[in-house]
Formats: C-alpha cells, structure tokens, sequence
C-alpha cells in the first residue's frame, strides 16, 4: 500500500501501489517555445505565487510504499467529486482515418477518486505526491497529484506540474450550462493566477468531447514567457469539463511546464481515462 508523508506526518488515506509515469529527479531543459504564438495583452491578473503551479508553500509531500496488502482502491483525500473520460465528437463530415492508439495505463493502474467532482482518473505514480498545496480558486475543493518542478520562484513559491480536479466554483459557471464558455473563463482564469506574466497563449485544442456519455469540453492551450528567474520559459495545460449532473460540473486540469516536456503526452492519456462515477 501507498501511505502520503508530507514531512512532519502521515495522511490516513493509503492506496495499493501501482504503475504509473515515473518523473525524472533532475528537471531537464526548458523545450523550445511554440512557432510563434499569437500575442496577447499582459495580464492584470496575479502571479501564479497564489495558486497550483506554484504552491503556497514550499512543502514537498512524499510517496512511501509502506506494508503490501491486497485491497481495493481508495480514494485520495479531498473528497469530492468530478467526473470524466473524453470521446471525440462526430463531425458532419466523411470520418478521417482514426488516428494511431496511444499508450494507455496498464490494468491495475491506481486511480485518483474524487468524489465531490464526480471523476476519477489515474494516479501517474513514482514521483507524484498527493495534492495538499491548498485549493484552486477555480474549483470549491481540489483533489489530485502533483510534483515539483522548482524550489523557489521569485515570488518566494514554487513551481509545480499538476494534475488536479475539484468541482467548479459557482461564480464561472456559464449560464444555461454552456461547457464551452465556462471552461474559456476557467482557462483565463487558471492563466492569470497561476502563470509568470506578460505571457502568450496559443490555443491547441477547444472542442467538444463526451466522457462516459456525458458532454464535455475540452481546452488545451500552450503558454510561453520570458521571466527571469524561472527555469521553465512555458507549460502545455489541459482543462477538461464535464457535465457530470451535479449543480457545478467538474473540472481535471493537467498542466506540464517545458522543464519535463517528455511528459506532454500524458494529457492525452490521463484524458482518455478519465471515468464519470
């Protein structure tokens, strides 16, 4: 079983231990920016210093793998719920070829439960703590993994890649339901809270997807800046919103810094496994 150790005390929630996606100990080379991004105005919003990338403290939290015991997954603390697990939508016109099958997480993979959002999703293994960096001002609790990817920031924080959900707070729910419009105010939102500014924003992905038959929408987007004192120089970030038939949807949110650009493609998967409880 897995057991959390922040470094003062163990949580009371374990897990059996599984597969996952290893993170390199030494963060590599900022990757290349995106070709030319268009610009955007500066932000007004605050730093990231406040939210997820970049914790409100400079507490790591640990794996350990304590006693072996066989037992069914159990969920990470937080405790709510989110829901999702994406499907293209069909379009009008005649179908492309499907695209090759990407790596998907092994069976007996350890899954994430977050009930207050309604989802679970897989736990990517060695290397990711448990979240307890505070919550997102987008979502009304947060649930989820995370590690380090900088010590100390010049805001005195640290920098953080995360993949995180929570239900979404009332205040950026769209009226009538509209999961593109609400998900386009969260990733405003995320980006001016959460990132180095001036920074600018290329739009990867904003389209409609199903997860376990219920709608959702999808918006991935790539951010660069040049900010001394950072190592990353951008990030790839996913939101993922889903109608999981509960007042607030859900919201997964998965953001990589360019520092471990080798992990760009667990987006997509961690996406594709997304499952609505």
């Amino acid at each position: 079983m897995v057991r959390w150790w922040n470094g003062v005390a163990w949580s009371d929630v374990m897990m059996p231990s599984g597969p996952g996606v290893a993170v390199r100990s030494v963060p590599g080379a900022a990757a290349p920016r995106a070709a030319e991004p268009a610009p955007v105005p500066p932000l007004t919003a605050p730093d990231r210093s406040s939210g997820p990338s970049r914790a409100w403290t400079a507490a790591v939290a640990i794996v350990v793998v304590v006693a072996a015991v066989i037992g069914t997954v159990l969920a990470l603390r937080s405790g709510d719920d989110t829901d999702r697990t994406a499907t293209p939508p069909s379009t009008g016109a005649d179908p492309a070829p499907p695209p090759a099958a990407g790596p998907t997480f092994p069976p007996g993979t350890v899954r994430i439960i977050d009930r207050a959002a309604g989802i679970s999703y897989p736990y990517l293994g060695e290397g990711w703590s448990e979240f307890t960096l505070g919550w997102m001002l987008e979502t009304t609790e947060t649930t989820g993994q995370y590690f380090t990817t900088q010590d100390d920031t010049p805001d005195g924080g640290v920098f953080i890649s995360q993949c995180t959900s929570g239900p979404v707070s009332p205040e950026y729910a769209g009226a009538g339901g509209d999961l593109q419009a609400t998900v386009t105010r969260l990733a405003t939102s995320v980006r001016g809270n959460y990132y180095p500014g001036p920074n600018e924003m290329e739009v990867l992905r904003d389209e409609a997807r199903t997860v376990d038959g219920r709608a959702a929408h999808l918006y991935e987007f790539e951010l660069s800046w040049d900010v001394e004192g950072y190592d990353a120089t951008g990030e790839r970030a996913a939101l993922l919103l889903i109608d999981v038939g509960k007042p607030e949807p859900a919201l997964l949110y998965v953001s990589i810094p360019n520092t471990h650009a080798e992990l760009y493609g667990v987006i997509n998967r961690v996406i594709d496994a997304v499952d609505v409880l």
